[in-house]
């Protein structure tokens, strides 16, 4: 089990609880009352950098990734515009990955 941030943690089990569902690094913000950017950097830095022990050397072992997708949203004429986003994913890795808070 690793000691994570408060912030990191809620981060990682909000993406554990809404695995099967397409969420953003803006929805993870928007639930949390985060930052978006905040959200960005925990993402990158705490999961897609995540470093494990092995032997004797730190090997990186991404959580999570950032996979690219499409939404629909509508502008304010109420036209259908389509929108490429990066969705935020666990990896094999991630779905194993047992956290505690600091």
């Amino acid at each position: 089990m690793a000691k994570m941030k408060a912030n990191s943690c809620n981060v990682f089990e909000y993406v554990k609880a809404h695995e099967d569902e397409n969420i953003t690094a803006k929805d993870i913000a928007a639930a949390l009352s985060l930052d978006p950017r905040q959200v960005n950097g925990i993402i990158t830095a705490a999961f897609q950098r995540h470093r494990e022990d092995q032997g004797d050397e730190k090997v990186v072992v991404p959580l999570m990734e950032r996979v690219e997708g499409e939404i629909e949203t509508e502008t304010e004429d109420g036209k259908v515009k389509h929108e490429t986003v990066k969705f935020i994913k666990l990896t094999e890795a991630g779905r194993a990955f047992e956290v505690e808070a600091e």
